[in-house]
């Protein structure tokens, strides 16, 4: 177990610049999608490609339920934030869809749940060599802010990419630790909104969840903070409208903010 967030003492110095809802606090956990990288567009399009292929192989009995997948609305409610294969099959069952479950070894393709997870690895990985990831300048100056006042900071997914989008976005060295999707299988974790990965990564940064914040985009990634006891949790409304931060208000979230420069006092 990393000592990280034990070797520092708690935001709140007088010139840290931080809002003083952070004071008190050792630790940030930030859900990255959609929070630190704008890479939720090149999963949705990936999901959306997926998706709708499997749509047209097999429509729903009901016509009402044939429309193509929503990037937007459909994304939000029952992908992001969630395991591919627990977002996969919650969106299918919305259609009326039941497809066989398969395993991991199948081929992108329409016949299994997993063969359409696969077909959405494949369209994202195809995507994001044509997508240049780019890091919201708000959270770039908030993880800089956080490193100067020595406060240590985790990054959660359950993307198997993070990795790898954190290190093309450049800011990978501002976290202390990672927990991702593949860190799920490997420990036997469950998914948001359960609390199991945010838990692990305040574990790694030797906090308790209770001297931590939890910074969230997803309704199950809020919530998944909200669940594990973290003092403070905070959603990220990048829609501007209230009826999106009524909602993630409603998931868990103590302070709703639209870019995460508004965590800065100054």
């Amino acid at each position: 177990m990393t000592t990280a967030a034990a070797a520092a003492g708690p935001i709140g110095t007088p010139h840290d610049g931080l809002v003083p809802q952070l004071h008190g606090l050792h630790a940030v956990v930030f859900d990255t999608d959609e929070i630190i990288t704008d890479s939720a567009p090149v999963h949705a399009a990936a999901w959306k490609a997926a998706f709708d292929a499997v749509l047209h192989a097999r429509p729903p009995a009901d016509p009402a339920l044939r429309g193509t997948f929503d990037p937007v609305g459909d994304y939000r409610r029952h992908v992001d934030g969630k395991h591919r294969i627990d977002g996969a099959t919650d969106f299918l069952t919305t259609r009326g869809m039941t497809l066989p479950l398969g395993t991991p070894r199948d081929a992108p393709g329409t016949d299994s749940v997993w063969a359409v997870v696969a077909a959405k690895e494949a369209a994202f990985t195809a995507r994001l060599d044509e997508h240049r990831v780019e890091a919201y300048p708000g959270a770039v100056h908030l993880l800089d802010r956080l490193r100067r006042a020595d406060v240590p900071c985790a990054a959660v997914s359950a993307s198997r990419h993070t990795r790898d989008l954190l290190l093309r976005a450049g800011v990978r060295a501002y976290f202390a630790c990672l927990v991702d999707g593949r860190d799920t299988a490997h420990l036997d974790l469950k998914d948001a909104p359960a609390s199991d990965l945010f838990l692990e990564a305040a574990r790694r940064l030797a906090v308790e969840p209770s001297a931590a914040a939890v910074v969230g985009f997803a309704f199950a990634g809020v919530e998944a903070g909200r669940r594990g006891g973290f003092a403070l949790v905070v959603g990220v409304d990048r829609t501007g409208t209230e009826a999106g931060a009524t909602e993630l208000r409603r998931h868990g979230a103590d302070v709703v903010v639209h870019d995460l420069a508004e965590l800065l006092d100054s």
